[in-house]
């Protein structure tokens, strides 16, 4: 079906406009799977509209943008009893985040949110319904040099079950994007399992993990143009390809995630050269079109690489980080690196903002980062 473009729903009850007895034609053809029909897509988005702009406003001062009220024929729908004890939790954790934000100097003054129903399918009395979410969140000026805005794109997988009368029940919405990733700053942080890492025997050069204590020591001042590298360069390709990536390379979003392949694309723009060899010795760092090194792609190489190669070091605290400069993280602490970012832009203030792939950011602050992963394990590089 054409993608179906929608503004935010209003903030109070959950409500859809399905076309009466929309449901009861579904449900004749039980056990088919059929693609839901516009008024339907159009009552799911509206439903994601709903639940999405309910987390959104948690964390923001003002309002969040919405479309006008559906039209006058209107169903309730309903959330199932798990899903309202979610969407309850969900909320409260991100009122807390909102808390943990301010004490660290941000907040937001405004939202715009668009839904897109990419994909919906009926089969009998149950929806699986493909949605992705862009959301623009306004910088508050707390210090005065804050970016004007952060946005962020994400993908959600929503299950729901008809009812009798034409509504539907809302019985999951998931995220799509890599576990491994940050969550969108509008989304509770679920508990992450720590992996099992097991012992090669080797010893690789790990790095070491910075403090998060802020403010920072000042740090060494960084040119930005003119040196080895193009640190600017590299921070526009960035905001350039953050959400329309670069056709020029392969995305990795279905196989551990695109966070690092992006980064390396970012630094390459500013000047890195390709260290050729072997796909599968870290210390080789390079792309040819049809294959690269593990070190392109994957966290932990790309950081052994780095670190054995001396195109970086590491920062003793996160907050040091300017223009050009990488941080990754170990969400769970079990030893494996599990996403990469780029500095993009840091305030006269000393606060570094980042742009990544999985989830797909533009200049997300380093301290909305720790709001919602206070216990992680964090790596900054200075490159």
């Amino acid at each position: 079906m054409i993608p179906k473009r929608f503004r935010l729903a209003a903030i109070g009850a959950l409500t859809v406009a399905i076309a009466s007895g929309s449901l009861f034609a579904y449900s004749a053809s039980a056990g088919t799977t059929e693609e839901a029909d516009r008024a339907t897509a159009d009552a799911f988005g509206r439903i994601a509209d709903d639940v999405l702009s309910q987390r959104t406003q948690a964390l923001v001062d003002g309002h969040v943008k919405h479309r006008d009220a559906a039209p006058s024929s209107k169903k309730k729908a309903r959330l199932s009893e798990k899903l309202k004890k979610d969407q309850d939790a969900a909320i409260a954790s991100l009122k807390s985040r909102k808390t943990r934000l301010a004490e660290l100097g941000e907040a937001y003054t405004a939202a715009d949110t668009r839904v897109v129903v990419e994909k919906a399918t009926v089969t009998g009395g149950k929806a699986t319904v493909q949605v992705t979410e862009q959301t623009t969140l306004t910088y508050k000026k707390v210090r005065g040099d804050e970016p004007d805005t952060t946005d962020f794109k994400t993908r959600y997988e929503l299950t729901l079950t008809g009812k009798k009368g034409g509504s539907w029940e809302l019985d999951s919405i998931k995220s799509q994007d890599s576990a491994n990733a940050p969550v969108a700053v509008n989304e509770p942080v679920a508990a992450k399992v720590a992996a099992t890492v097991k012992d090669d025997g080797n010893q690789y050069p790990d790095g070491t993990p910075a403090s998060t204590k802020y403010p920072a020591p000042a740090p060494k001042p960084k040119t930005l143009t003119g040196g080895a590298y193009d640190y600017n360069a590299m921070a526009k390709y960035a905001e350039k390809y953050w959400s329309n990536y670069n056709p020029a390379f392969r995305k990795f979003n279905g196989a551990g995630g695109d966070c690092t392949n992006f980064i390396s694309q970012s630094l390459q723009a500013g000047g890195w050269k390709p260290v050729p060899g072997t796909s599968s010795d870290y210390r080789n760092w390079w792309y040819d079109g049809t294959r690269q090194s593990d070190s392109w792609v994957g966290a932990n190489e790309w950081a052994w690489f780095t670190l054995s190669n001396e195109r970086a070091a590491n920062l003793a605290n996160v907050y040091q980080m300017d223009i050009g400069d990488i941080l990754q993280v170990d969400f769970n602490k079990d030893g494996s690196k599990d996403h990469s970012m780029i500095v993009s832009y840091r305030s006269r203030a000393g606060m570094p903002y980042l742009t990544y792939h999985s989830t797909n950011t533009y200049r997300k602050s380093l301290a909305s980062i720790i709001a919602s992963y206070p216990d992680a394990r964090y790596f900054a590089y200075r490159t």
